[in-house]
């Protein structure tokens, strides 16, 4: 026990006597740490406040009737009226039916108002005293009920956020089925339960409600409440029983409540996966970067270990003490990484309250944040450390103590060997799933992915020596002997040097393969819509709304307008299975698309009738003079003939049916459009075109008007705005990599002191002290961004050749981002070696050479 307690001490103060080596290696704990428990923080906080939110929706709501299909039009007011005929017998005490409908209204300036991805609802005024809450929806001061078309009531969050108040006059467009954009007043301010920063809900007179947000055969829901006596349960099953309808949806108000928290915790669980999956690449890297710390420390220290062993200390004392070193410092590094974490959380909540309307609610920390943090940062460390206390332990008390290289080199061979076998198991596995469609050929490059990553780790060493060797005579060619003395000490120690370049390889494997996904997505985008459009204009909504069918109508009656085809959204199922596809409205799509007939006697669609791609009908065998039968959201039947086949076009995927097949399938509030396709006659002047197209969808607040080039540039905005996401993310495993190389260099730099002193006492001038420093950090960085390059790209380009069945294109190199990578590497090579190239240029030669 006193031998035990004699090496705490030891460890501690040896702690202690090196605070700067302590501080960098606890910063990338943090770092990985830092980042899973802000992901955690982050989703309970969200969770608990949509928690909170549904736990005081549907108030006062014993019961709920719903349509089953949310695409269907609703609940027939047959039932309504069965329901109202039975309301003593089921033990009803109050029932209440709404409706509901996307709805865009306009701020104070005139422009829509923006949720940012807040539901914005259209729904009828339910006056208190036929509300199952009086105490929901009440009116501010100086409010009151709408009355006819032209008057609104706003929630409160909504009027605050668009600047509108009592008699504000404003515009409103019903998404779907508005014949035209309407001029209203603000007659009332309403205070809902769980209003949240972005919400929208426009409430309508009912009369208004039921003609713009329905046929006016159905109702979106109908709630009830129960008589005493009667329970929420009792009160379902009686309503299930005599409905008995497949169609419908008939829940408690709690089962209403936990569908909704249920929803949302399932996009959290998935969003909380998908930071956590970062959370773990970083944790990665910074495994490498402690493991490789560990090593360089415990080889700086291995005269001190065999001292201790050579006083009574044993193998496992030794290896304990390094070990309790690490369980040290990764606790520290676990609780700073949960404070920071919850920092992260505290500013990604900000953000994402500000610009997406999600509820406000004060930071979860919760204690399986804590346990996390700690458990991360306390494991990653111990593991990291365990091999270098092991091999520490095993060195002989007088090797240790020979004033020899502080690591000592062995063979390669083995590793190497592993290392070649991983890499033909790698090989092999990309390119057999490159040669074939689908998911299973796509999970097996997945499979090669990670045996190249292993290849990478075991031949790392090996490959390391003739790769930094050629770049040490180009690059370092100018640098005459100073570039000779930096590429000799980056090949000096490989495990070491192939350990730090590890880092970065990771983090830019990602982003080679995120870069070459993005780039094919987007030259797929540019070739369907170069080979497959032919429209000179495309009118759509902005952020990808769909558009009111009565912008298609606006667009007809423009002065110059040759055709135009709207492109409806149609969503049935066939059998059990839910499927979606366009139909072409108002005009002949031939005149705005490519439209390759394969297998059909005319490009003209009938009515009745329906077109598939050669893909579809080839995955589905859906063959021409086949009958396809789809279900729409009412339950009908709906037999459709397919009159032809079509070569692929991924503007028109995966099938076309006629404008009465669409119409029974989708009901008239369910019925939107893509976009409006737009041909010009010959010789009409295009800018003059254009302004004109403007100035008739104006009024729709979410209408835009591109052309070709602008309709393909907006859609890899999108693809562009998405992987600026995945780079930010991957961001935090680049700069854990560049801390790396800090790292390494700064105690490289403590571990060759003597030989830095003795390189100045013969005329080595700091300048080139900090240049070869430089020079051998540039090396190494260059080394693992080219392996990272060449793995991420090889790795992107095979999974682009899997997903072509979905439409993928061919592959498309990121040219750009491979350039800009290798020379960025050189730069963070400059910029991580900059802090140790310093302080080894000031190393004082004669007090160097006389440290023993």
């Amino acid at each position: 026990m006193a031998s035990s307690s004699v090496m705490r001490k030891v460890s501690l103060r040896n702690l202690g006597a090196h605070k700067l080596r302590l501080a960098l290696t606890v910063f990338s704990i943090v770092l990985g740490t830092a980042f899973v428990a802000g992901s955690i923080v982050f989703t309970s906080t969200i969770s608990q406040a949509f928690n909170s939110i549904f736990d005081n929706a549907a108030p006062g709501v014993s019961v709920e009737v719903t349509p089953e299909d949310s695409n269907s039009a609703g609940v027939s007011k047959s039932v309504v009226d069965q329901l109202n005929s039975q309301k003593k017998e089921l033990g009803i005490d109050k029932l209440s039916t709404n409706y509901s409908g996307l709805v865009t209204i306009a701020d104070s300036s005139g422009k829509a108002l923006q949720t940012g991805g807040a539901p914005s609802i259209g729904s009828a005024y339910i006056p208190p005293n036929e509300s199952l809450s009086p105490d929901d929806g009440k009116l501010l001061p100086g409010g009151r009920a709408p009355t006819g078309y032209q008057e609104v009531v706003l929630n409160e969050s909504a009027a605050e956020k668009g600047d509108l108040k009592v008699g504000s006059q404003t515009k409103v467009v019903v998404g779907q089925g508005s014949s035209q954009p309407m001029d209203v007043t603000v007659v009332g301010i309403s205070q809902l339960t769980g209003d949240t920063g972005g919400f929208v809900n426009v409430q309508f007179e009912r009369e208004a409600a039921s003609q713009l947000l329905s046929d006016g055969e159905h109702v979106a829901t109908v709630d009830m409440s129960a008589v005493a006596g009667v329970s929420d349960t009792e009160l379902r099953d009686r309503v299930q029983k005599l409905l008995a309808s497949d169609a419908l949806k008939v829940r408690t108000g709690d089962q209403v409540r936990q569908d909704e928290k249920d929803r949302v915790n399932q996009f959290l669980t998935i969003f909380t996966g998908i930071l956590l999956a970062f959370a773990a690449i970083g944790l990665v890297v910074g495994t490498f970067i402690i493991y490789n710390t560990f090593s360089m420390i415990v080889a700086q220290r291995n005269r001190e270990l065999a001292l201790l062993r050579a006083v009574g200390a044993t193998e496992r004392q030794v290896s304990r003490s390094v070990l309790f070193e690490a369980f040290i410092v990764g606790v520290i590094g676990g609780l700073v990484g949960l404070g920071v974490g919850i920092g992260l959380a505290a500013a990604l909540k900000a953000i994402t309250s500000s610009t997406s309307g999600l509820p406000q609610a004060s930071l979860n920390v919760s204690v399986w944040a804590v346990l996390a943090a700690l458990f991360v940062g306390v494991v990653v460390t111990m593991v990291s450390a365990w091999v270098p206390a092991v091999r520490a332990a095993r060195v002989p008390p007088v090797e240790a103590m020979r004033a020899s290289d502080a690591e000592r080199a062995s063979s390669l061979r083995n590793r190497t060997i592993a290392g070649v076998v991983f890499g033909v198991i790698a090989v092999v596995a990309i390119v057999w799933g490159a040669m074939g469609e689908g998911m299973l050929r796509a999970i097996v490059v997945g499979l090669g992915a990670g045996a190249a990553i292993l290849a990478a780790v075991l031949a790392g060493p090996a490959l390391l020596q003739p790769v930094v060797g050629v770049l040490g005579r180009v690059i370092g060619a100018p640098f005459g002997s100073i570039g000779y003395l930096a590429r000799t000490n980056a090949m000096r120690n490989p495990r070491r040097s192939s350990a730090t370049a590890f880092a970065l390889t990771l983090g830019l494997i990602l982003v080679a393969v995120i870069g070459t996904l993005g780039t094919s997505f987007k030259g797929t985008v540019d070739t369907a819509v170069d080979t497959g459009i032919t429209a000179d204009y495309i009118v759509t909504g902005t952020n990808n709304l769909p558009i009111s069918p009565a912008v298609a109508e606006a667009v007809k009656g423009v002065k110059g307008v040759e055709d135009s085809v709207s492109f409806g959204v149609a969503q049935a199922r066939v059998g059990d299975t839910k499927v979606s596809g366009f139909s072409p409205l108002g005009g002949q799509i031939s005149s705005v698309t490519n439209i390759d007939m394969l297998d059909g006697a005319s490009d003209r669609l009938p009515d009745n009738g329906m077109f598939v791609s050669q893909r579809t009908s080839n995955d589905r065998g859906w063959k021409r003079g086949d009958t396809v039968t789809f279900t729409s959201s009412l339950g009908q039947q709906v037999p459709t003939r397919v009159d032809g086949v079509y070569a692929d076009n991924e503007t028109l995927q995966p099938w076309l049916v006629g404008s009465k097949v669409y119409e029974s399938l989708m009901p008239e509030p369910a019925r939107m459009s893509f976009g409006v396709f737009v041909k010009a006659k010959p010789g009409v002047d295009s800018s003059t075109l254009r302004t004109d197209l403007e100035n008739a969808t104006s009024s729709y607040l979410t209408v835009q008007v591109q052309d070709r080039e602008q309709f393909k540039s907006s859609v890899s905005q999108q693809i562009d705005q998405m992987l600026g996401v995945l780079y930010a993310m991957l961001g935090l495993a680049l700069v854990i990599a560049i801390l790396g190389i800090v790292n390494t260099l700064a105690l490289s730099v403590v571990e060759r002191r003597r030989e830095i002193g003795m390189l100045r006492a013969v005329g080595m001038v700091r300048g080139q002290v900090r240049r070869s420093i430089y020079l051998e950090s540039v090396f190494i960085a260059i080394y693992g961004a080219l392996v990272g390059v060449v793995i991420g790209v090889v790795v992107g380009w095979a999974l682009v050749r899997t997903l072509a069945r979905w439409g993928l294109g061919d592959p498309v190199l990121p040219w750009t981002l491979i350039i800009v990578t290798l020379i960025g590497a050189g730069v963070v090579g400059v910029l991580a070696a900059l802090w140790p190239a310093n302080r080894a240029a000031r190393t004082r030669p004669l007090e160097a050479i006389a440290e023993a």
